[in-house]
């Protein structure tokens, strides 16, 4: 038996987003897992319901902790605070096998398929949706803070933002000149002003490089049927690799196929959906060509690996979600690495060469844009000791 003998949770003002739970063993083993959003909320959950389950209980059962914590009496649906604890429970989980049988996890999910998976980079700038609530907008007052400020770059000079990623190995990009024409009308309508306006970062970046990079557009689950019909037919020409999360809420799944219906461009979705059934949904109704999920969101790596299979059965590729936290990014990619249909492990740049280097102690490495697989035992990084150490650190334990 692996005995778990403590549950501890750490977060920092500076990161208002994100927790991190470090799940010990009697072994003298600390896996270490991520949430993302609503720290505070995740936190409560796992001082007041999972570590009194899951203290004295054997780390080695990963399957039955995530039946349990992902199908209470009650049960939740989508990505709640208890699913998002349970994601990042399951990680640490997932770090301790690893570490007790001296192999990284891709292995311990049953081997790798591939060394390296090919990175896109996502076009966000160093504190991108990590202190608040709400994502950033970018307005004319802003000035660019450092040679990573993609979102910035984006709405500036996107031509030149493509050239910079191919000279660094990226082939891919993803980029959101639409949300700014959303809040007039809470996402129900797009004007022809502002379809073209969204419309001119794109044909910038086919101007400058051609058909060198590929061209991801991200809608953030901002719009109508309607105005995200009317935004997709207008990318068709612009050749994108894919549209995401084009509509709110991506749980719709029936209004979610009617737009794939309608429209040409590959959908891709969804980062905000919990759990295998709804990915299940998704794919019967024909409604996403892409499958993304976010490991901290839909149950961690071991509902996540059911999700992959899905996709796999239903022939659609697979894109781990990053945008969130160093964690939750080196099990993105243990899947990828790991699930046969997996196409592109996402990354973020600017957090790659910033602050993520600053929490964990080691980052994935990128060579000419492929994020190569770990050879370490468990996820391949831990929670840098100062980050709990801080003045202003809020660490929580759980003990037997």
């Amino acid at each position: 038996m692996s005995k778990i003998t403590s549950l501890r949770t750490i977060r920092i003002p500076e990161r208002q987003n994100l927790l991190w739970v470090e799940v010990t063993t009697d072994e003298g083993l600390t896996g270490l897992g991520e949430s993302f959003r609503g720290s505070a909320a995740v936190e409560a959950v796992m001082h007041d319901v999972v570590a009194p389950y899951l203290i004295g209980r054997d780390a080695r059962r990963i399957e039955a902790h995530s039946r349990h914590l992902l199908t209470p009496y009650v049960g939740f649906g989508g990505s709640s605070a208890e699913v998002r604890a349970a994601s990042a429970v399951d990680m640490a989980l997932w770090d301790l096998a690893g570490q007790r049988h001296g192999i990284p996890i891709h292995e311990a999910l049953g081997g790798a398929v591939r060394d390296s998976i090919r990175a896109y980079n996502t076009c966000a700038g160093y504190d991108y949706n990590s202190r608040g609530a709400g994502q950033r907008r970018i307005g004319e007052a802003d000035a660019v803070t450092g040679p990573y400020d993609d979102q910035v770059a984006f709405f500036r000079d996107a031509g030149a933002l493509a050239e910079s990623l191919l000279s660094e190995g990226y082939a891919a990009m993803k980029i959101w000149p639409f949300d700014p024409h959303a809040d007039a009308s809470g996402g129900q309508m797009i004007s022809l002003e502002g379809l073209k306006k969204g419309l001119e970062p794109f044909e910038k970046i086919r101007r400058a490089v051609g058909d060198r990079i590929e061209i991801m557009a991200e809608l953030h689950s901002l719009w109508s049927v309607h105005a995200a019909t009317r935004i997709c037919r207008a990318l068709e020409d612009v050749g994108i690799f894919w549209a995401e999360d084009p509509i709110g809420k991506m749980d719709d799944l029936e209004s979610l196929a009617e737009l794939r219906r309608a429209v040409r461009v590959p959908i891709c979705g969804s980062e905000t959906l919990g759990g295998k059934v709804n990915f299940r949904r998704a794919l019967s109704l024909g409604a996403v060509d892409i499958v993304m999920l976010d490991l901290a969101w839909c149950g961690g790596l071991t509902e996540g690996r059911k999700i992959a299979a899905l996709a796999e059965a239903h022939a659609r590729p697979l894109a781990p979600h990053d945008c969130t936290g160093p964690v939750a990014l080196w099990a993105g990619l243990h899947l990828a690495l790991h699930a046969p249909t997996a196409i592109f492990q996402e990354v973020v740049r600017a957090t790659l060469a910033t602050w993520y280097r600053d929490l964990v102690t080691e980052l994935p490495v990128i060579r000419n844009g492929l994020v190569q697989a770990p050879t370490a035992p468990g996820l391949g990084c831990a929670l840098n000791p100062a980050v709990a150490r801080r003045d202003d650190a809020i660490v929580r334990e759980s003990r037997a």
